[in-house]
């Protein structure tokens, strides 16, 4: 265990150096969101090869196996996706600028519930309000009845959506320029709090906290910080480094942040090929895994934590030149967190009385 802003170890020329179970076919182009069902291990994945695939997840003991179960096609490339609460529907959004609903446990196709003037780059279900919720980089976030052509409303937004994450009634939507923008969805239509992220460069991805106090937000520079929406509670965030090489001082994105659904404790996925766990509240990083050879775009934890899935590929944070198509192949990976990675350790006594 380790204190907050600390680096992965070297590079690793392994595809799978943490021994995680590989799922069987994956996508032939990189993976852009991974979602798992609410109610049961079913995973979908996205992918830059226009495809939403869904794999059914068997554990066996120690081990884990994965059958393909599905795919439909978007036109362009697809970018994200959820699950409806009741773990029949997937939605998924991307390049196209539609955003379809998947009746998957019916087997009925797939039908267009929600348009954007720009590629929808994040898409979230809300089961308080049955409600859908997409952000484009057409600068609105929309708020979709699945059973209406029209949104429910259209909320501007002051830039491009990079990132949304919603823990009802709380939600947080990350735009270019750094701004934060929060919502309280008791009153959808007004800003509840407007902010500059807390890090100084382009934010990537946002996380709500459980408690829905606050988030996580991550950004290209190699860090994450930690914000709390009471203005009482101000002393309590703090920004850390991580996804970074310390033996080459070489600086690498944080693309995904995962909140623990049983022990509140997260994960960081980023460009490095690293994932780590950590615990916000003692500021300590429960394990560094292993670096893979290829960049980790998206990561998610299963309904219950149990299994953690992520995908290994390329991300095109180093251009076209760094691009090898003979070697770039994608994978998704799947972990089981043991719990001294992902709960978090008993507050050590002070020593004062």
């Amino acid at each position: 265990m380790s204190t907050f802003g600390a680096g992965n170890s070297n590079k690793s020329t392994d595809q799978n150096p943490n021994k995680s179970f590989e799922v069987t076919q994956p996508p032939t182009d990189s993976v852009s969101s991974l979602s798992f069902s609410p109610k049961a291990n079913f995973l979908v994945a996205t992918s830059w090869d226009n495809q939403v695939r869904c794999w059914e997840i068997v554990r066996n003991g120690i081990n884990l196996g994965s059958t393909p179960k599905a795919s439909i096609s978007h036109d362009q490339p697809v970018l994200c996706s959820t699950w409806k609460d009741d773990g029949t529907t997937v939605f998924s959004g991307g390049c196209d600028k539609q955003a379809k609903m998947w009746p998957l446990a019916s087997g009925g196709q797939p039908m267009t519930v929600a348009m954007h003037d720009a590629p929808i780059k994040e898409i979230a279900w809300i089961p308080e309000m049955s409600l859908l919720v997409t952000g484009s980089f057409d600068k609105t976030v929309k708020y979709w009845d699945t059973r209406q052509s029209n949104p429910v409303h259209s909320q501007q937004l002051p830039d491009r959506c990079y990132a949304l994450a919603v823990s009802h009634p709380l939600m947080v939507v990350g735009t270019a320029d750094r701004n934060m923008v929060v919502f309280n969805l008791q009153n959808p239509q007004t800003e509840y709090k407007r902010i500059i992220s807390p890090l100084k460069f382009q934010t990537r991805c946002v996380a709500a906290f459980p408690d829905k106090q606050g988030f996580l937000v991550g950004s290209i520079e190699g860090r994450v910080g930690v914000h709390h929406l009471d203005d009482a509670q101000q002393s309590k965030n703090f920004t850390f480094k991580c996804h970074r090489d310390t033996s080459t001082n070489e600086i690498y994105s944080v693309n995904s942040l995962n909140f623990h659904p049983v022990h509140h404790t997260f994960a960081t996925a980023g460009s490095d090929g690293a994932f780590n766990f950590w615990d916000k509240d003692s500021k300590q990083r429960l394990k560094a895994m292993n670096r893979c050879s290829q960049p980790i775009p998206c990561s998610t934890f299963n309904n219950d934590g149990s299994i953690f899935a992520y995908s290994s590929c390329y991300d095109w944070s180093k251009g076209a030149e760094n691009h090898n198509p003979a070697t770039a192949k994608t994978y998704i990976f799947l972990h089981l967190p043991q719990e001294a990675e992902v709960k978090a350790k008993p507050k050590a006594p002070t020593g004062r009385k």
